[in-house]
């Protein structure tokens, strides 16, 4: 859903300035582009609406999204149906709604705890506005809340760190993203990269592994390298990607995975309304890119799954690669498989290309 208020000087993901008429005209398109899949004999027990800000759309496209899913694919009774949404004053209207649809997962852009720090990338809310929406998002029945957590954003110290780590506290959520703040080329902050008051990489590693040792002592599993939840609220959805599942897209610049094919719309949102189909991305799901989305786990790369999914081993020279001594600090390697330590997840990027070059 490609739709914001303003451009955060960070983000390079695709978005349009959000009105009446745009909003309508998306609802219109995607709503008949997912009714071309009913044929199709489809079904799905995860649905994500992310974005952009899909919580501009407001409550009644939402549901007339979520009912045409439900008229084109048989989505279980106990899928997970995640929105996210951008903390704010008028969300109570739009989680009334999405909860009577049948969202019952709830993603908030919380990103920091404190106001300078909001400020400083472009968020309109304050704290407040992210403990009112996650009341609204209870009282409606939607219990599984999931923050964003931004690290390395400009003047975060690991003080500051640990004050929004006692509000995610305070606020007891199922789940917690914890991701580092990455210079996109072209953005307003590629350009102030010089100016910008924030961690070198020594201190960026210093406030990911204080935000997840903080996490662990709340209750919090790590189960992929920048998620992680309470016991059993692992997010399904997300799970697809990491463990090479197939999943339907929709709207500009969104990417998908289906019949063995990857593919992705066009940075457009006048491309996607004018009806123009998505790019073919070619074949999806090779060995190379499961091994390197299972990596990302904490479970790491498991013999019984390779062996599922190939019907084949951990290549020798992967396991004696992540079994040698300059690999140790890095990998775990054992009978079951291959795995990131903490320290290796840190640097997960150099090692996962070191092992899959073996294949």
């Amino acid at each position: 859903m490609p739709f914001c208020r303003s451009k955060c000087p960070y983000c390079d993901f695709y978005s349009v300035e959000a009105t009446e008429q745009l909003m309508d005209l998306y609802t219109d398109e995607t709503t008949r582009r997912i009714r071309a899949l009913a044929p199709k004999n489809l079904r799905s027990d995860t649905v994500y609406f992310g974005g952009g800000t899909p919580s501009l759309l407001g409550g009644r496209r939402m549901a007339r999204i979520m009912d045409e899913l439900r008229a084109s694919v048989a989505i279980s009774e106990s899928a997970e149906i995640t929105a996210e949404a951008n903390p704010s004053s008028d969300l109570e209207e739009f989680l009334r709604v999405c909860a009577a649809s049948g969202v019952n997962r709830l993603s908030l852009g919380m990103q920091s705890a404190v106001q300078r720090e909001l400020a400083a990338i472009g968020r309109r809310h304050s704290p407040d506005d992210v403990k009112r929406a996650i009341e609204n998002a209870r009282q409606y029945g939607i219990d599984n809340i999931s923050l964003d957590l931004m690290l390395g954003i400009p003047f975060q110290t690991t003080d500051s760190l640990e004050e929004t780590l006692r509000f995610i506290s305070e606020c007891d959520p199922a789940h917690v993203s914890a991701y580092m703040l990455k210079i996109e080329e072209g953005t307003p902050f590629s350009r102030m990269k010089n100016t910008l008051a924030i961690a070198d990489d020594d201190g960026l590693a210093d406030l990911y592994e204080l935000a997840f040792s903080r996490l662990h002592e709340m209750g919090f599993v790590r189960y992929e390298i920048s998620n992680a939840c309470k016991p059993g609220f692992e997010s399904r959805h997300n799970l697809k990607y990491w463990n090479c599942e197939e999943y339907i897209s929709f709207g500009p610049s969104a990417h998908g995975f289906f019949d063995g094919r990857r593919y992705y719309f066009d940075r457009s949102l006048a491309s996607y309304l004018a009806g123009t189909s998505p790019h073919d991305d070619g074949e999806g799901g090779g060995m190379e890119e499961y091994v390197m989305l299972r990596l990302r786990l904490a479970q790491g790369l498991t013999e019984e799954g390779l062996n599922r999914r190939f019907g084949v081993t951990i290549p020798p020279a992967i396991r004696k690669r992540a079994a040698s001594p300059l690999m140790k600090p890095y990998c775990v390697c054992g009978d079951e498989g291959i795995s990131l330590t903490g320290k290796g997840m840190l640097v997960s990027n150099a090692i996962i290309c070191d092992l899959i070059e073996l294949l």
